[in-house]
């Protein structure tokens, strides 16, 4: 098939995703397999910075909650399509690891999945803790994975100060230093994020990608 086919498909995976045409992922990341794009491919040229831009298009206020979840299925729809063909090809270098959870006491998902969907997206190797996580399973966990990222949500102000737990055990297990820890949440906020002692804050969940991104560069630097 053309090039320029090729190219089309791919475009038309982007556009379907920043015009809110989520249905029409599946059926297009389909198309480009019989047109002859490779998996990895269509991944990384086609459902990556589709769901990134919509990840932009959040941060700047144009799209909302419930059109930035549609997106995220729509992407996993695609994922599942493209990882049993991925499984055999040799892994891309990842960026860094990141443990994710829900505070104890908090059972919201939704912000969080979309976290993990950005940073798997944008190269990360991400471990999800689930909801309900207590503090010291995000220590743990760190430790089990040789992570380099802790992201901590909750979504209510009464679970808020289990993230500051996630903190004190990093402190008592002597820890703090092995990790840049990162809170979100609806109710959560900058002085907050200083409060506890965390390493940033995220209003958003492209704002969580690009804390991430800045510290393995970091790193990278040092």
């Amino acid at each position: 098939m053309p090039d320029s086919t090729h190219s089309e498909v791919l475009g038309d995976i982007i556009s379907a995703f920043t015009s809110a045409n989520f249905d029409q992922i599946g059926e297009l990341v389909q198309k480009g397999l019989r047109a002859g794009l490779g998996p990895q491919t269509l991944l990384n040229d086609g459902l990556v910075p589709g769901i990134r831009e919509v990840g932009e298009q959040f941060r700047r206020g144009e799209v909302y909650l419930p059109e930035m979840m549609l997106a995220a299925e729509a992407w996993q729809g695609g994922m599942d399509l493209l990882e049993p063909l991925l499984a055999g090809q040799p892994a891309q270098k990842s960026k860094g690891k990141v443990v994710i959870g829900t505070v104890k006491g908090d059972i919201h998902s939704l912000g969080k999945n979309i976290v993990i969907t950005l940073l798997k997206t944008s190269g990360f190797e991400v471990v999800d803790l689930g909801v309900d996580v207590p503090a010291s399973k995000f220590v743990a966990k760190a430790v089990e994975t040789r992570a380099d990222i802790i992201a901590v949500c909750a979504l209510m102000t009464t679970t808020m100060p289990q993230q500051k737990e996630v903190i004190e055990h990093l402190f008592a297990a002597s820890k703090r230093e092995e990790f840049f820890v990162m809170v979100g949440g609806a109710c959560t906020t900058q002085d907050w994020a200083m409060q506890i002692k965390a390493d940033a804050y995220g209003a958003t969940a492209a704002d969580a990608v690009s804390l991430a991104e800045g510290y393995v560069k970091q790193l990278q630097r040092s």
